[in-house]
């Protein structure tokens, strides 16, 4: 695997590509060129397709790394030719036909239900006052009450929205499993990883460990830009 010098960084459902900001200074400290993608999270189709519009303007390979829902956002857009590897973190990883809602419908016994609220007019949201516990628990609270104060709407259809061929099964793949996340169980996690052939990394951290421990993210797709198993 030829060493990858860009990452494209991909944020999942009712956050936006801010959060991404310290992964972003490592990852620039070691002369990678990074993007993050702003999905507009209103489908699948968008989200992919604003995804390739920056893989597009890259020269040479790339890393295309998901959280949350940009997970299943980067296993449609990463077949692009410019992806070389691919990196999960605590995210989606669906099959062929599969969608973020077929992969929530049967939680595990016992897992912790995250706290969406119907939805309003085609978009969803999480319960302001339980977002800082299910989403960001090892964030400080001031942080986990702003994030949660500013939600972005995420879109029924990009829940819904079904990858048609998945790029792990044509690219090598890193996950990072979060194991204190209450969004997406960890076993959920390790079982996605599993199927795609991932190298698999588990640390302690909630479903924000993209913030909470940026370190360790960053070290994951600096592995998976080198090949490193």
């Amino acid at each position: 695997m030829t060493t990858a010098t860009n990452v494209v960084l991909v944020h999942g459902g009712f956050v936006d590509g801010s959060g991404w900001q310290k992964v972003y200074r490592l990852l620039r400290r070691d002369a990678f060129q990074v993007s993050i993608v702003q999905n507009p999270t209103l489908s699948l189709g968008g989200d992919v397709a604003a995804t390739r519009l920056v893989l597009d303007g890259l020269t040479g390979p790339a890393v295309l790394v998901g959280h949350s829902y940009g997970g299943a956002v980067i296993s449609e857009a990463g077949s692009h030719p410019a992806v070389a590897a691919l990196a999960y973190i605590a995210a989606f990883a669906p099959d062929k036909g599969e969608s973020v809602n077929t992969l929530t419908s049967a939680p595990p016994p016992g897992a912790p239900v995250p706290p969406i609220l119907p939805p309003r007019d085609g978009f969803l949201f999480l319960d302001r006052e339980k977002f800082p516990a299910s989403f960001a628990s090892d964030l400080p609270v001031e942080i986990a009450q702003f994030m949660a104060a500013s939600q972005v709407p995420w879109g029924v259809d990009a829940l819904n929205g079904a990858v048609t061929e998945p790029a792990w099964r044509s690219r090598p793949s890193w996950y990072l499993v979060a194991t204190d996340d209450h969004m997406i169980p960890p076993s959920a996690q390790r079982a996605m990883a599993e199927r795609a052939g991932a190298t698999t990394t588990e640390t302690a951290g909630s479903h924000a460990i993209y913030i909470s421990r940026p370190e360790v993210v960053a070290d994951l797709i600096r592995r998976a830009a080198t090949g490193t198993q």
